[in-house]
């Protein structure tokens, strides 16, 4: 496993210049048109059909769509309502993960090892009864909308182990969180907690968890009702924004997640 080299800040010597991620690249017009979001039925089922391209995954996204692979018909796409929606001001840092924040050591990479995150979220899920929703299409499809700079990836590392990630696709001021794993305890907590910093603190707007669940409801995630989602989606979806890339321990959220 790759990992960049890291040290500690000494003394108080000037920071380096914080290196950004790459800008996405330009996508040519879809292949495909998805109906109105609002007109999603009682599931949130937009629409099925279509195809993986990095063009629909992007165009989806801009509208608020997404794709969730189910084995017994064409592959649908969601646009739920309520949808949830987590932001840095709404983020909850319990005691207990602070205190793995403070002790743990661990340091945190973006956009390092995005294949392996995905590899490794798949692989959790897929020991849950009803199996995981990250094929390997999606795999391929996720990896090569990442190569073009429209996904990314939030790495956890004890010392050179990969013990934790979150990937998820970012139009403009929205970063949709698609999935996250953990091979320590509080692993995939803190690949979020860290994610909603590097992305608040370059102008991101909000973090888009598609669906909440008690775990992410405790971190502070909420229910909007779709149609205000999709209106402050219209409103940040063409903001400049771009994650910070560089190694930073986890240690330095303890403060900026309050006491």
């Amino acid at each position: 496993m790759v990992r960049p080299a890291r040290g500690e800040p000494t003394g108080q010597t000037r920071a380096p210049a914080t290196r950004l991620a790459r800008p996405p690249q330009r996508l040519p017009p879809p292949s495909w048109l998805f109906p109105d979001p609002e007109t999603a039925d009682e599931d949130g089922v937009v629409g099925v059909g279509a195809d993986l391209a990095p063009r629909t995954l992007a165009y989806a996204y801009r509208a608020g769509v997404f794709p969730w692979p189910h084995p017994s018909m064409p592959l649908p796409w969601f646009s739920p309502d309520p949808r949830g929606v987590m932001t840095v001001d709404s983020l909850h840092v319990s005691r207990s993960l602070r205190r793995t924040l403070r002790r743990s050591g661990w340091w945190t990479t973006v956009d390092v090892a995005f294949p392996a995150v995905i590899a490794g979220c798949a692989e959790q899920h897929s020991d849950a009864d009803e199996g995981t929703w990250i094929t390997p299409g999606m795999e391929r499809a996720y990896t090569r909308l990442h190569v073009l700079g429209w996904a990314h990836s939030v790495e956890v590392w004890d010392d050179h182990a990969l013990v934790g990630g979150v990937y998820g696709v970012q139009i403009g001021g929205c970063f949709t969180g698609e999935s996250m794993f953990h091979r320590e305890s509080d692993a995939s907590k803190v690949a979020l907690v860290d994610l909603a910093h590097r992305f608040g603190e370059v102008g991101g707007r909000m973090i888009d968890v598609q669906l909440t669940t008690p775990h992410l409801r405790g971190m502070g995630a909420r229910d909007v009702p779709r149609s205000r989602f999709l209106r402050e989606l219209k409103v940040v979806r063409d903001l400049d924004v771009r994650l910070p890339v560089d190694a930073r321990p986890v240690s330095r959220l303890v403060a900026a997640s309050g006491r």
